[in-house]
């Protein structure tokens, strides 16, 4: 089990980054809430993270602390609910957010969650009540700011590229693309980087 990796953010492309460990090139999917948190790119990193072994592929999922990874680790164990659906559900509420819903069976809040309809929602409550109550009760957590590279008036990207970047993001989390290219369309305004389209699209679809 590769339970933590640290090196140089050598790349990310929401929402995947590349992390240089002595250097060998870790993959890592993260969900948004975690992404936002990553320095910049050059920079050191740490990052949690928790091996998947597929029959098709092996893959490394990162979290910014132990808490996400440990909510997304529980977050699997349900029933119907894979990894991918997993990091959907963390890019689109924080942990502290979903903690929240969970346990106040808030499942209006769930629902709007890409590929999870009423009966899932209904699912994940029950079974998730009980077993996230190690988590303590919480206060809905805010998704932090991005960080300062992220709005380098130094590097000119073009509207686009910004627009594409952050619809290949959404769908890659289980947006529809018309639906991806509506929320991002509610949110853009000039000068936006993808990464702050993004965030501000999650948002808006909650």
């Amino acid at each position: 089990m590769i339970g933590r990796i640290r090196g140089i953010l050598a790349e990310k492309q929401p929402p995947e980054i590349l992390v240089d460990a002595n250097g060998v090139g870790y993959e890592i999917h993260m969900p948004m809430t975690s992404f936002y948190q990553l320095p910049a790119v050059g920079e050191e990193v740490v990052v949690y993270t928790h091996f998947v072994v597929r029959e098709d592929a092996q893959l490394l999922f990162g979290f910014a602390d132990k808490m996400e990874r440990g909510l997304f680790r529980e977050l699997i164990k349900a029933n119907g609910v894979g990894p991918k659906l997993g990091l959907t559900i963390l890019s689109g509420m924080s942990a502290g957010q979903f903690l929240s819903a969970v346990q106040n069976a808030d499942v209006s809040a769930l629902v709007s969650l890409p590929g999870i309809g009423k009966k899932t929602a209904e699912r994940l409550v029950v079974e998730l009540k009980d077993r996230l109550a190690k988590f303590g009760k919480v206060q809905s957590i805010a998704i932090p700011p991005p960080s300062g590279d992220l709005l380098n008036t130094n590097t000119l990207v073009e509207v686009n590229d910004t627009r594409e970047d952050a619809q290949s993001a959404l769908v890659a989390l289980g947006y529809k693309p018309a639906q991806a290219s509506k929320l991002i369309d509610s949110v853009y305004k000039e000068g936006m980087e993808s990464e702050s389209v993004i965030r501000e699209a999650l948002k808006a679809a909650i």
